[in-house]
């Protein structure tokens, strides 16, 4: 018993620790370089993962952008070894008792819709982990980079979640069965494998990532082509490996072409 308490006492206190150290940094960095605007999300120790708070900034920040004379390009990225883990589930069990969750979820959507319709050159620069939300914020840029290490997933399958942020949209745009397939699944693609599907517009190894930033912000320009050019640049063409599922495509098209999930899981079985 004793043991058990002091055990719950360390937690307790890890947990406020952690709470903490997070109300003391910034988890959304932002920098205006000329007519470069650069946001990073700063949550490394919890994978950048998406609260309220990061929500909230990321909203102001693109609205404030959008509407400034003075930006032309925006570059979204993560620091450590995740774009972005995806939203905290922990803020919506919180937010149960007086429904805040509902203004994040608002928040979080309109912040999605803005992404796909925004008139500046968006830049997501997608190292490691990106899923669900997370993903949603790099996927409909303008152009998104990725490398050897970024992992891809809609891991809402998993606890039986529809395809959040915007993925019901952009996975049954996919080619073929492809999108049903992740969206039941959540299984993992990697950059190579995004490139092939058209989740990603450029793949760049991820010892050039700290050379192209500088290259992008140093344009000072958010023209498209100049844009494009200057990634195309750092790019190299890769093709999906030799483990990858994208192999075994007329497979997924034929367990995953079904009508309805009920024969999906009829025909699997």
């Amino acid at each position: 018993m004793l043991l058990q308490l002091a055990s719950d006492q360390e937690l307790f206190q890890g947990h406020l620790q952690e709470q903490r150290f997070e109300h003391r940094m910034e988890v959304v960095l932002d920098e205006e370089i000329g007519h470069v605007r650069v946001v990073t999300l700063n949550s490394p120790r919890k994978l950048n993962i998406i609260t309220s708070k990061v929500v909230a900034r990321l909203a102001e920040l693109h609205e404030k952008w959008e509407n400034e004379n003075g930006a032309e390009l925006i570059i979204i990225k993560g620091t450590g070894r995740a774009f972005s883990a995806g939203g905290d589930l922990r803020m919506f069990y919180e937010g149960r008792a007086d429904e805040s969750w509902i203004e994040v979820v608002y928040r979080m959507y309109w912040l999605q819709y803005h992404i796909h319709t925004y008139k500046k050159t968006l830049v997501s620069i997608v190292h490691g982990l990106a899923m669900g939300g997370g993903a949603s914020l790099a996927v409909p840029t303008t152009f998104s980079v990725v490398t050897e290490k970024t992992v891809f997933a809609t891991p809402e399958a998993g606890f039986g979640f529809h395809t959040d942020c915007s993925f019901s949209y952009i996975l049954s745009h996919l080619p073929g069965n492809l999108g049903e397939y992740l969206a039941l699944t959540g299984a993992r693609f990697d950059g190579a494998d995004m490139i092939a599907i058209g989740l990603a517009t450029h793949y760049v190894p991820s010892e050039k990532l700290p050379e192209l930033e500088k290259r992008l912000t140093s344009l000072n320009s958010g023209d498209k082509n100049v844009v494009k050019s200057t990634i195309e640049e750092f790019s190299i063409q890769v093709q999906p490996g030799e483990k990858s599922i994208l192999h075994k495509r007329s497979l997924i098209e034929k367990c995953f072409s079904k009508d309805t999930v009920e024969a999906i899981i009829e025909f699997l079985g």
